[in-house]
């Protein structure tokens, strides 16, 4: 995977948007080293970017993402902030999702892709559903 600036452009615009809207303000005591917007931030970007294991995306982030941030944790310290970030996840999934101009729309249209079941002749026979619901007994 090639970083390119348009990808540094996105995560600084997204560290800017959670930053500005949805990470809460400094609390009292020492400052942690990644901040909540930055752990924030990398969380939406390893989503964005499909990486669906926190070992590959932490490997990736410090390879290719490390001029970004001042600091980037190790695999078990990303896995723990991020547990206890819950509540601020879905803070950040709800302020972007109401970015969607659609999101006050009364009309919601989901893409699902059917999944085949009752497919057997068996099935299909004994369904009181048979003539119905595109169910029929084919031979």
């Amino acid at each position: 995977m090639v970083v390119t600036p348009c990808l540094d452009a996105l995560l600084a615009a997204l560290y800017v948007f959670i930053d500005d809207h949805v990470a809460p303000r400094r609390r009292i005591g020492r400052p942690p080293k990644l901040t909540d917007a930055e752990l924030l931030c990398l969380a939406v970007a390893q989503v964005l970017l499909g990486f669906p294991s926190a070992r590959h995306w932490i490997r990736f982030a410090h390879a290719r993402l490390g001029h970004l941030f001042r600091y980037l944790p190790q695999q078990s310290a990303y896995n723990k902030r991020l547990n206890a970030a819950g509540p601020l996840i879905s803070h950040v999934i709800d302020a972007l999702a109401r970015q969607v101009p659609t999101w006050n729309d009364s009309l919601r249209l989901i893409d699902s892709t059917p999944l085949p079941c009752a497919a057997s002749r068996e099935t299909v026979k004994r369904s009181e559903l048979a003539g119905h619901a595109g169910l029929s007994a084919y031979a």
